[in-house]
């Protein structure tokens, strides 16, 4: 980033919100919205209707690298990012139909990797990161990496893929691990339910009859919190991890083919750069040695053939330049999309994440809630368990089924 020095707008002036002013290298001022990455030449208007001041014409913004600055900041929009980079590299129709120092000088700048072209390791200059106070995707996956099975290389955007939809995995495993708990559940009230209704010890008397009677009745209690409970469960912790999953899976099919098409159509572009690549230097070789021919004078027509040699060579280096500016643009195009996408993947992971971290937090409130309520269905069981009195009870009994008080007496003679 090339903070923007006095000179040329020395005099103070308010950007609109969001808006920062740069200069190139070539001396031009530009400005980047570092909400959008949009950049423009003209300085943007912080009052509605007031046309933007144009800044001096120059040459080109700075060199791009994946349609970013190589000092970090946002490139260009895609109709002239890509004029700039042929720029840079010398590719003009004056150049390209000859051999050019120039252009090998600038062409070991840069190397192409997979038709992906980066700046050279020897010569990179530093680059800023889109996001440098976070570990974003969006700055770490533009090479492609080495398969561990050793069957090729694995683009970045499928690690962040594989990524995703190792998490959409998790979460179906966990919506299947919610629903055996939900089968538990069913289970365990099913048979507190049936226990609760068992004829053992039904003829116990007293206040200790009526404790266990509690006891029996809470089993049922206890069975119809637990059916409460999984009824929950699928309601309010399964079905919205499994509907959320299926969405997840359609936003990944979608974002994988949006890129896989962008990488395709820009292996396309590489493929014809090389093409009239090598047609331009077949053209350039056949200029050469008609020259010499003109030189050692083998042939009278060896001037006229010159000049179609020339206008050949001339025709192949305006289809390069023309190939190149197309590459530039699929590169760039590219490069917009998979910040883009990969900014929405993580978008789409935070969602799943918190969304995930939601229904369990609702899993455990259930949880506490189901803990509370077989609470209560033993708390009749410890009143009247407190209340046991065996000497009531007997007093009871002996009231109900006394058969005399009279003690019987020594007999007389």
């Amino acid at each position: 980033m090339v903070p923007p020095p006095p000179g040329e707008e020395s005099q103070t002036f308010v950007l609109p919100p969001g808006w920062q002013s740069y200069l190139s290298p070539q001396g031009r001022r530009y400005y980047v919205n570092t909400a959008t990455n949009e950049t423009t030449w003209e300085r943007p208007s912080s009052s509605p209707g007031i046309p933007a001041s144009p800044g001096p014409h120059r040459s080109s913004l700075p060199p791009t690298v994946n349609g970013y600055h190589t000092s970090g900041t946002p490139a260009h929009p895609p109709e002239t990012a890509h004029m700039s980079v042929r720029k840079s590299t010398g590719d003009s129709p004056q150049n390209l139909g000859s051999s050019s120092p120039g252009k090998k000088q600038s062409k070991e700048n840069t190397i192409t990797i997979n038709c992906v072209t980066f700046p050279h390791p020897d010569t990179m200059p530093e680059q800023q990161l889109l996001k440098p106070t976070e570990w974003s995707y969006c700055d770490y996956f533009w090479a492609d990496k080495k398969d561990p099975q050793g069957n090729g290389t694995v683009a970045g955007f499928e690690l962040l893929l594989q990524k995703q939809l190792k998490g959409k995995q998790m979460q179906k495993e966990m919506s299947e691990f919610i629903r055996e708990r939900i089968k538990i559940e069913e289970e365990y009230a099913k048979n507190l339910a049936k226990l609760s209704q068992n004829s053992l010890a039904a003829q116990e008397e007293g206040s200790l009859g009526e404790a266990w009677a509690q006891v029996k009745k809470s089993l049922a209690d206890e069975a119809e919190v637990h059916l409460k409970f999984s009824a929950k469960l699928h309601s309010e912790v399964e079905r919205p991890l499994m509907n959320f999953r299926e969405n997840f899976k359609k936003d990944m099919k979608k974002c994988d083919h949006h890129i896989a098409d962008l990488r395709k159509q820009l292996s396309s572009r590489y493929a014809a750069v090389e093409k009239a690549r090598k047609a331009l230097t077949e053209r350039q070789r056949d200029l050469e040695m008609k020259t010499q021919q003109l030189e050692i004078k083998l042939s009278n027509k060896t001037e006229e053939d010159i000049k179609k040699a020339r206008r050949k060579s001339t025709q192949a280096g305006d289809d390069l330049m023309r190939c190149v500016d197309l590459y530039n643009q699929a590169q760039s195009k590219w490069f917009e999309e998979m910040v883009t996408t990969t900014l929405e993947l993580e978008r789409l992971e935070v969602e799943r994440v918190e969304m995930i971290r939601q229904h369990l937090c609702q899993y455990t409130q259930l949880r506490h809630e189901t803990d509370m309520f077989n609470q209560s269905t033993v708390e009749p069981v410890d009143q009247l368990l407190r209340k046991v009195d065996p000497a009531k009870d007997r007093e009871l009994w002996v009231r109900e089924h006394k058969t005399g008080n009279i003690r019987p007496v020594d007999m007389e003679i």
